[in-house]
């Protein structure tokens, strides 16, 4: 089917925004215009994008089929115009990291700074998800690289291009509110404390409640939050055990204790992975070679 590009870019900045004067101010174009290119887009297709009404837009099932096409493809058009320009400008184009603010802050700042010494005017930009919607900024392009925890149900295998760092998840207390420090517990008697964990969005949570299901065991948290830094600190006022990557673990957290635990929690790993589907910077491989592989 022959469909002009711009009438796709047109629905692009509509479906992102749900808005099509918002969409008129992106594309530099009147609202009339961009109205009657996706009208003319739909009239192409035989079936409706938007749901209109007076107080908003929204996509139709078909509409939400083809923004996951077409979200990607854009992506890909904007990275191959930024390498263009800053690759030719500085000679190896901006890198871009998706990765958790836990892994950013406890793993990956050492190696930001390396590579930022070695090539001061590389631009380098952090989106800071989860580590599932990590993958899913990889797989539309959004991301040059991304550094994530793994077992990770949503990242293709094939992706991965380094394991650069082994870690257990450990559970902490402050041993003024948790007489425990002294003993060995096991998962059982734990499900009997007030436990601070990292909300279910993560893939953190999903692995260990799958570690407890396998013991039989329901692990349901007092507390749920999106930042270990904040399970740390609730940690030492005593509202709870917190269970956190044990690369967290620093002089900050010298006035909490690791519980023993009778059953041993599985290793866990850090992955650095690429898109081999994306043309990527040389910045990319440059990045990737400053990281470990264990």
């Amino acid at each position: 089917m022959d469909i002009n590009y711009e009438l796709y870019k047109v629905f692009y900045h509509v479906a992102a925004s749900l808005s099509f004067s918002e969409a008129s101010k992106q594309l530099y174009i009147s609202q009339s215009a961009v109205s009657q290119s996706v009208k003319t887009l739909e009239k192409k297709l035989g079936q409706p994008l938007f749901v209109r009404s007076t107080k908003k837009v929204s996509l139709t099932p078909a509409g939400s089929v083809l923004l996951k096409h077409i979200e990607p493809a854009m992506n890909l058009i904007h990275r191959g115009e930024n390498q263009l320009l800053e690759g030719g400008a500085l000679g190896l184009g901006q890198l871009h990291i998706g990765a958790s603010d836990t892994i950013c802050r406890y793993f990956l700042v050492p190696y930001l700074s390396r590579f930022h010494k070695s090539f001061p005017n590389i631009p380098i930009k952090v989106t800071n998800a989860t580590s599932g919607k990590c993958v899913e900024l990889l797989e539309q392009g959004k991301v040059d690289l991304i550094v994530t925890n793994f077992p990770n149900v949503r990242l293709n295998h094939s992706y991965i291009q380094k394991t650069v760092l082994e870690f257990h998840d450990v559970f902490i207390a402050n041993p003024l509110y948790f007489n425990l420090k002294q003993q060995e517990i096991t998962f059982a008697e734990l499900t009997g404390y007030p436990i601070l964990m990292l909300d279910k969005k993560s893939t953190t949570s999903e692995f260990l409640r799958g570690i407890f299901l396998r013991h039989q065991l329901e692990l349901i948290p007092e507390i749920e939050l999106s930042s270990n830094d904040l399970l740390i600190d609730l940690a030492r006022i005593g509202l709870g055990i917190a269970c956190i990557p044990d690369y967290c673990l620093s002089g900050d957290t010298k006035d909490l204790f690791l519980l023993n635990t009778t059953e041993k929690m599985p290793e866990r790993r850090l992955a650095a992975s690429i898109n081999p589907n994306l043309v990527h910077s040389a910045s990319t491989a440059e990045f990737l070679k400053l990281l470990p592989e264990v």
